[in-house]
């Protein structure tokens, strides 16, 4: 098997699910046509009884095999919105070291995604439809429950005196939040969060320059 196939298999197993659009965007983008190399890699997966493939969708929704959802479920688009964002920080720049959906990581809390980007460490919510207040409330309580614990510091990507992973929420509604030891973001895109931090930083004087920094100020517009 090409590394490039099982490199796609890999991808499926770790989003649960992707469209065509998605895997050629994500392993063909350097190629003249990325599509149609897409379209000949999937099928030959499929051929091969490697992955299987919603046909009722258009493009297709590919799944690795034996799939992990129902693959005509209702989770479908939720894991198609995590890949879908995890492409948007690939297209604005900047390292991931790693990208982990849906990680079990403590009792606490399951976010949809945890990575570390640009020298930082996030936690994912991508949220498709708009809770209540009560509901958002209710997440906000676990992830504080999360850092009173402690735990979060003996997470295995974490460094000495490194502050508690920033929260961003993707959603088109922005909820009233109010934390303590920890920052929650909300935005409706990559892209709109960064157009806004960078107006936020245009607007704030510059502070004078430290020896040590680490988190959102300095690195998230490298």
């Amino acid at each position: 098997m090409r590394k490039r196939d099982k490199n796609i298999i890999e991808a499926l197993e770790s989003f649960r699910a992707m469209d065509r659009n998605q895997i050629a965007e994500l392993f063909y983008s350097h190629t003249k046509s990325p599509v149609t190399n897409a379209n000949f890699a999937l099928k030959r997966l499929r051929d091969r009884g490697y992955i299987e493939a919603d046909q009722n969708r258009k493009p297709y929704v590919y799944f690795p095999k034996p799939s992990r959802i129902k693959t005509n479920g209702q989770k479908v688009d939720h894991f198609l919105a995590i890949a879908d964002f995890y492409l948007q920080l690939r297209r604005a720049g900047g390292e991931i070291k790693f990208f982990h959906v849906e990680p079990g990581y403590t009792e606490y809390v399951r976010p949809d995604a945890c990575v570390m980007w640009r020298g930082s460490v996030w936690f994912i919510e991508v949220q498709r439809t708009h809770y209540t207040q009560k509901i958002m409330n209710d997440k906000m309580t676990k992830y504080a429950r999360l850092y009173q614990s402690g735990e979060w510091q003996l997470l295995p990507f974490h460094k000495e005196n490194a502050p508690f992973p920033y929260v961003w929420i993707i959603t088109d509604h922005t909820y009233p939040i109010k934390t303590e030891g920890f920052r929650v973001f909300q935005s409706k895109s990559v892209s709109s969060f960064l157009s806004d931090l960078a107006a936020k930083q245009k607007a704030t004087p510059k502070p004078k320059p430290v020896t040590k920094s680490s988190g959102i100020n300095i690195k998230v517009g490298s």
